[in-house]
């Protein structure tokens, strides 16, 4: 089974010259915790309710600050034509639970979460990566 075959192609997108609070009302209007930043077609970064947590609020930035300023440009992906459990097994190696899906010109065409591979008959894939994910000392780790 491919990416394509489960990915969420209705994604909310952002820019970086939004604004914090365009970002977490778009999140809370969907219920989701993450969006894409995209400049001129071009997949820059993302933004997670933990970064308006942690690198915003955290340090005294206010609402109207630019997502450019607290993005994380280091962008994690997948393409579209890759194998689910290649890439459940990659999420898990790398420890997020949501990655985006690009087409092989680099342009997004969907998300792929836990939730989608959850759906799936593959549910060994699922629970690998979870498992995987959740250990201890991963990047965004709070255990020292």
């Amino acid at each position: 089974m491919k990416v394509s075959d489960v990915m969420t192609t209705d994604v909310q997108l952002c820019t970086p010259d939004d604004t914090l609070k365009d970002a977490a009302e778009a999140m809370a209007a969907l219920d989701i915790g993450l969006l894409p930043v995209t400049d001129h077609d071009r997949l820059v970064g993302m933004i997670s309710d933990r970064d308006i947590a942690v690198r915003a609020v955290a340090a005294g930035r206010g609402p109207e600050t630019k997502i450019r300023e607290i993005m994380t440009p280091e962008v994690k992906y997948c393409f579209d034509d890759q194998e689910l459990e290649d890439v459940s097994w990659n999420m898990g190696d790398i420890q997020v639970r949501r990655l985006p899906v690009l087409n092989r010109d680099k342009r997004l065409v969907g998300i792929i979460s836990l939730g989608d591979i959850a759906r799936t008959r593959d549910g060994d894939a699922t629970a690998a990566s979870l498992n995987q994910i959740s250990r201890p000392g991963g990047q965004h780790s709070q255990a020292l």
